[in-house]
């Protein structure tokens, strides 16, 4: 067969029996592999149709430009789109993002526009407000908000869904899929719950993402919200297209675990998947240890292609750098707060607090840094040091408030990372970082207790 340009051949991706790394597990589990699609991901699905629908719609126009936030699988769907179609791409990307996947999207002719990670969403240098304003100062463009755009659901409630549901003959009982935007998971799982109601579906998350609380308790809990390495799912806010009434249940699958998997995919199974198809399967794999019966069938989505991640996932150096490779000998920030021997909790000052009062605190307790809280919400911190500078440059700012003078708030981490990431967080710009417990508590942890950490 002869197609009339690359975006044709897009869909219909194999499915693949998983015989490895599944032994023990009862039931069959097998894989929808995504990254049979041109640009290796599933993202090739809703790309396509997200610039076709707005052709129809008027919004996109010839010799426009395609400007859009993304981890980068995305990115290069809708761009091999721009170069069937004669459009310009203009990409705004977090910079935890893999170098490779920049790599690719300019090799493809878009510009690449790199925004920092660990921003709040409405941040004015968030990957999500640069695209925004691109779209708004160029002339002739088009936004496609993947997270909002209803013909992400639509592109694989048509597709993806159909061909699961052909390839399984209709004895799908279970599918597994990592949630980000929303689309491969709820579009899929719409078409799948139509033919088959009692299909039960599993949405994987990631620790610093929001959605798994949000759907067990309906609460958006920003205390859930911190930085993760993992690329491509998990959110700090709740796109549209995460439909979650389609979503039974969600796993939260770390960073380590969903790395480990995949190389075990690529080791056991020669499939060559990225770092969230590792992830899908570690999730997988924990539900049905517990839930799988004989008769069942399982079909995990596998988003995208290894290549994303050689200098990552499949880096030796960087694995073992990151704590993932070879057992854990080190401590994590549950070793670090659970040897405390004092139990006093975690000093803070109010926002509206005076800059003496903060002092005084400070001196009292013989700390260097605290957390600003405004009611139950860690808004900024304070540290003695910048304090004095800026008293020193400006003494009426003696005279100020808390939240006049505070710095950025601490960034909150699992209470499973490792030292070493610990300690590669920690830096002129993070002084302290706060880590949440079992129990809700909130800890802080110090430059002076990673110290104390490696010495012990």
């Amino acid at each position: 067969m002869i197609y009339n340009s690359i975006i044709d051949t897009i869909g219909n991706t194999p499915m693949v029996r998983l015989n490895h790394v599944t032994k023990g597990i009862q039931g069959t589990i097998l894989a929808k592999v995504e990254y049979f699609n041109p640009g290796n991901s599933t993202k090739d699905r809703m790309a396509i149709r997200m610039v076709e629908d707005a052709e129809k719609a008027g919004i996109l126009k010839p010799g426009g430009t395609i400007i859009e936030g993304t981890s980068g699988n995305t990115g290069m769907g809708l761009a091999l789109a721009a170069v069937a179609k004669g459009y310009k791409c203009i990409f705004t990307m977090a910079d935890k993002q893999s170098q490779e996947k920049i790599n690719i999207l300019k090799a493809v002719g878009a510009e690449v526009v790199v925004c920092p990670t660990n921003v709040e969403p409405e941040d004015p240098r968030s990957y999500y407000s640069v695209a925004r304003k691109l779209n708004k100062d160029i002339p002739n463009s088009y936004y496609p908000n993947q997270y909002d755009n209803p013909s992400n659901t639509a592109a694989h409630y048509d597709t993806t869904g159909p061909e699961i549901w052909q390839q399984t003959e209709g004895k799908i009982t279970h599918y597994v899929a990592t949630v980000g935007t929303g689309g491969s998971m709820c579009g899929t799982a719409k078409f799948l719950k139509e033919k088959r109601p009692d299909l039960v579906t599993v949405g994987i998350d990631t620790y610093g993402s929001v959605f798994k609380k949000y759907k067990e308790t309906g609460v958006f809990d920003r205390n859930e919200i911190y930085p993760y390495l993992t690329e491509g799912f998990g959110e700090d806010i709740l796109p549209k297209n995460v439909n979650f009434d389609v979503i039974d249940s969600f796993i939260k699958v770390t960073d380590k675990d969903g790395a480990i998997a995949a190389r075990r995919l690529s080791r056991e199974e020669g499939l060559f998947v990225g770092w969230s198809s590792g992830s899908a399967l570690h999730g997988a794999l924990e539900y049905a240890r517990v839930h799988l019966k004989k008769n069942d069938l399982m079909v995990v989505l596998l988003p995208d292609h290894g290549t994303r991640y050689l200098n990552k996932v499949y880096n030796d150096n960087w694995m073992k750098d990151h704590g993932f490779l070879e057992e854990r000998t080190f401590a994590s920030a549950r070793d670090i707060i659970s040897r405390r021997k004092e139990k006093n909790g975690l000093f803070t000052v109010a926002r509206n607090a005076s800059i003496g009062e903060a002092i005084r605190i400070m001196n009292l307790e013989g700390i260097d840094q605290v957390p600003v809280v405004d009611k139950t919400e860690f808004v900024g911190s304070l540290a003695s040091a910048s304090v004095l500078e800026k008293i020193i440059n400006d003494p009426v700012a003696k005279e100020s408030t808390v939240g006049d003078l505070m710095d950025k708030p601490m960034q909150f981490v699992a209470q499973d990372t490792t030292l070493d990431v610990l300690s590669s967080m920690l830096n002129k710009n993070n002084k302290a970082l706060l880590v949440r417990d079992d129990a809700d508590r909130v800890h802080i942890i110090t430059q002076h207790d990673i110290l104390k950490a490696m010495t012990n």
